[in-house]
């Protein structure tokens, strides 16, 4: 098979092309002396055939594998939902030999349906058998997409001082719901009420058939004596995390109450540039459990001032 591409007669010929008699003739015509070639060893897999085994491996649920082309197979998010990545499987194929590549997108990235989240790449020609089986040894699935849950029900809840402007609120709730929307959830909006305990706390218990509770305050909560805690525990619900590493998002409050998580928005969440309510939200859409635990281990790839894309994968199973 050919190496290395070769243009004649105005067209392409790809590399891994067999070497034929008509190759070899339109190669002598176009004056070339030398070819350089590629001859598969007894026991290899040709890299079309293993990239496709490897990639069908890798491919959980959510995600579909195309067809290869040139020794490489792509993987595609079957529907929006959030990227989960095995990262020690990924690991362990790409340091079983240097034949095979896979790449994947950052693990508990947020992704459309369609959305390329892998490849899997050979790099030589062929793999030797006992390699591809050695690959092919390791856990299956290891790349999947969790889709978006459909019945989450949104309920947001600002609270107001004499002097906040009805514009900030206004924008607050666009905001916010536009940012649920990518996630597939629809939000509703309770009254505004006084910035205070007494007034939040019955908004809270008064928020029936709602699965997720966002609040909004006038000000930022210092700490869990404050408004916002204050309340949820004032309603017969438990604080989970007062506070995150993640930076813009590091005032953010969670809580519980009865069925529904409450989340006591961070300042950044005002404004649409992605932040720490973004994580914890993306988890939750997506039905995987957000707790203190984890919310601490985002501070690994949680500075998202400058980069915007987070990489917490140790943390995200």
């Amino acid at each position: 098979m050919l190496a290395h591409a070769l243009h004649l007669g105005g067209r392409r010929i790809p590399k891994g092309s067999p070497v034929d008699k008509a190759l070899l003739t339109a190669a002598r015509d176009a004056g070339l002396e030398t070819l350089w070639v590629a001859r598969l060893e007894a026991g290899d897999v040709p890299e079309a055939e293993a990239a496709a085994q490897i990639g069908a491996l890798f491919a959980g649920a959510g995600v579909g594998v195309r067809a290869p082309v040139h020794g490489r197979v792509n993987l595609h998010a079957g529907a929006a939902g959030l990227l989960l990545v095995e990262a020690d499987a990924v690991m362990q194929a790409n340091a079983m030999s240097e034949a095979v590549a896979i790449s994947t997108l950052p693990p508990l990235t947020p992704v459309q349906a369609g959305d390329m989240v892998g490849t899997v790449k050979i790099i030589p020609y062929a793999v030797p058998d006992r390699v591809l089986a050695d690959v092919l040894a390791l856990p299956a699935g290891a790349i999947g997409v969790r889709p978006w849950q459909t019945e989450i029900q949104a309920l947001l809840i600002q609270t107001r001082l004499p002097d906040t402007p009805d514009k900030l609120a206004v924008k607050t709730a666009e905001v916010t719901a536009a940012r649920l929307l990518r996630l597939g959830i629809a939000m509703a909006q309770a009254p505004d009420v006084a910035h205070d305990i007494a007034p939040l706390a019955e908004a809270l218990r008064a928020a029936d058939g709602a699965t997720l509770l966002l609040v909004a305050g006038a000000t930022a909560t210092s700490d869990r004596r404050d408004v916002i805690p204050a309340a949820i525990v004032a309603a017969g619900g438990a604080l989970v995390r007062v506070g995150m590493p993640v930076d813009p998002g590091n005032l953010l409050v969670l809580g519980r109450l009865g069925g529904a998580m409450v989340i006591g928005l961070p300042g950044c969440a005002k404004s649409p540039k992605r932040n720490g309510l973004d994580l914890v939200l993306e988890r939750f859409a997506a039905g995987l459990a957000v707790t203190s635990h984890q919310i601490a281990g985002m501070g690994v790839g949680g500075l998202l001032e400058d980069s915007g894309q987070p990489v917490p994968w140790a943390w995200g199973g």
